[in-house]
């Protein structure tokens, strides 16, 4: 592969979280999550995004062609994203996958029993909750224990949809299915009709 074919685009999230986009897959299947440079090992792409200096890298979720950093510095994103680009650049055209599929854990619950206990919860508690504001959150896979959701109708573009999400659905899932490692919002925020919730006057 040549290193002219890999367009990588940077979304920022936040200050703390920013996807960048890139325009080959990265991983095959499943999700990735790494939080720490340990368990980046084996994953050139992981461990060269946690090696760069000053970052402070706390977090890292692969899936598909979508690679979400997560930093603890202060440095905006349009300083971190050029070395952030370099090392997913680097790690696709090297020879080696970029990022290896997570060893199996033989005792872990199997990702469709999660499924179907998340799409429970999320059908009686989240969205009831969130159907208040006009919002409504879908649920799209469970992938290796990691939750992959798009929130739609009030929530989505909403500046009250990451509290959402950190607080009401994270505190859910912990109570109701605690065998869930992680959450990834796929939502486009940036396409939302409604930046801040307005009740719904049905």
């Amino acid at each position: 592969m040549e290193a002219a074919e890999i367009r990588i685009t940077a979304e920022p999230i936040d200050d703390q979280r920013c996807k960048f986009v890139v325009n080959v897959p990265v991983l095959a299947e499943g999700v990735r999550r790494f939080t720490d440079a340990g368990e980046a090992k084996g994953s050139p792409l992981a461990e060269a995004i946690f090696a760069i200096p000053g970052v402070g890298v706390n977090e890292l979720i692969v899936s598909g062609n979508i690679v979400t950093v997560v930093k603890q510095s202060s440095s905006p994103w349009q300083a971190v994203g050029k070395a952030v680009g370099a090392a997913i650049r680097s790690a696709l055209t090297a020879d080696a996958a970029p990022v290896v599929a997570s060893p199996k854990s033989p005792s872990a619950v199997s990702d469709d029993t999660l499924y179907e206990q998340v799409a429970r919860v999320f059908d009686e508690q989240v969205n009831p909750m969130v159907a208040r504001h006009g919002g409504h959150v879908e649920l799209i896979d469970v992938q290796e224990a990691v939750v992959m959701l798009r929130m739609g109708g009030g929530c989505q573009g909403c500046g009250m949809a990451d509290v959402t999400l950190r607080q009401g659905i994270e505190g859910m899932l912990a109570q109701f299915v605690p065998q869930v490692r992680g959450i990834v919002d796929i939502t486009d925020h940036t396409s939302g009709a409604n930046p801040y919730f307005q009740a719904s006057k049905k």
